[in-house]
């Protein structure tokens, strides 16, 4: 067999399933079947334009797969073997990689010929369905395999791996960029896929009122489960005086913005102490605007974080020990499940957000 079968970004609104030859591996390569994958907010970006990439490339970046084929310089892994990869798939021997910053390395470079171990880029490192061909396909290319391909532990099935390589990373990286300590209060904005991961993670680094915000009570229900101690619904109420009420007027540690919005972005920081962190996650769409009373004028003390989602075979090795020891159940954000064939109809759902939804899982078989 030479053709698999991919969904490809046509034009913005449009999206297709097409036959597509399967990618040719290079020696750091591999290539993965794939066995689930899942669509992203990011993904309904690029679908309805808001996010640039060429017609013709194949999208998504969650892969959960078999080794099909290793590269030749390939070392530690077997054909057959069941792995993930990082949504953002870095070249570790850039220099953005050993300046601690791997996620916005070099890989932009590539395309044109050059070394992309040279060159700093925002989200360059992010390569799946942005820069090259991406996971909802039948077969993923999966470059600088050595660093970004990680094994799946025994026992753990394909949906509970699933958030791993972006969901999970990015929300996780929004409590860990939020400077959580012991004892805590922490403020999560928006109850998404993302948001649900950062209140997991705000409980796993030791914070003791995790304080969920949301407009869907189905999804403030689950933040319970997730480790939220208190859920507060926007439309109910004035989410920033709940918080100084619960807090004493003293103001939360720390707050993590999980949607993107300028209203979110303001309320995160409206709810800070002096001295207090926002962890930012949000994709936005246009300029932010800093409400000058909250920000003390610039003299606050406060610490504002942005994050792109860390990949590399080391932190899905973290993850999945989180999983394996049973911290954590993430397979309940699987709500629905399509096979690749219908995976137009699983956009419309997802991007309408319809019947409880929270993350799709793609099987190409």
């Amino acid at each position: 067999m030479t053709m698999m079968k991919a969904t490809v970004f046509v034009a913005p609104g449009r999206i297709e399933l097409v036959d597509k030859p399967i990618p040719d591996i290079g020696p750091n390569d591999a290539l993965v079947r794939i066995t689930t994958t899942t669509i992203c907010g990011t993904d309904v970006h690029i679908l309805k334009g808001e996010y640039p990439v060429k017609p013709g490339l194949t999208i998504g970046h969650e892969p959960v797969g078999v080794i099909e084929k290793l590269g030749s310089a390939v070392q530690g892994y077997t054909e057959g073997q069941r792995v993930i990869a990082g949504a953002i798939c870095p070249n570790f021997n850039s220099y953005a990689a050993q300046d601690g910053a791997p996620s916005q390395d070099g890989s932009y470079l590539i395309p044109s010929g050059q070394c992309g171990a040279h060159g700093h880029k925002a989200t360059a490192g992010w390569r799946f369905g942005n820069m090259i061909d991406g996971t909802q396909a039948e077969y993923v290319l999966v470059p600088d395999a050595q660093a970004n391909l990680a094994p799946i532990p025994d026992g753990l099935s394909d949906e509970q791996v699933l958030m791993c390589p972006d969901i999970m990373s990015t929300g996780f990286k929004g409590a860990e960029n939020a400077n959580i300590k012991l004892g805590d209060t922490v403020v999560v904005f928006a109850q998404g896929p993302i948001g649900l991961c950062a209140t997991a993670g705000a409980r796993l680094l030791g914070a003791t009122t995790i304080i969920a915000v949301d407009g869907n009570d189905h999804r403030l229900g689950i933040a319970k489960v997730m480790g939220a101690d208190v859920t507060l619904n926007f439309r109910n109420c004035d989410v920033v005086d709940e918080v100084m009420k619960l807090t004493g007027g003293r103001g939360a540690d720390s707050s993590i913005e999980a949607l993107g919005t300028q209203a979110t972005w303001e309320q995160s920081l409206k709810v800070l102490k002096p001295g207090g962190t926002l962890s930012s996650l949000g994709v936005y769409s246009e300029d932010l605007k800093i409400p000058m009373a909250h920000f003390a004028a610039g003299l606050g003390d406060h610490t504002i974080r942005t994050a792109l989602c860390p990949g590399g075979k080391e932190r899905m090795r973290r993850l999945m020990n989180v999983l394996a020891a049973d911290r954590l159940d993430l397979g309940v954000l699987v709500t629905h499940q399509y096979k690749l064939d219908d995976i137009v109809a699983a956009y419309e759902l997802f991007a309408n957000q319809r019947d409880g939804v929270l993350k799709v899982a793609i099987k190409p078989s």
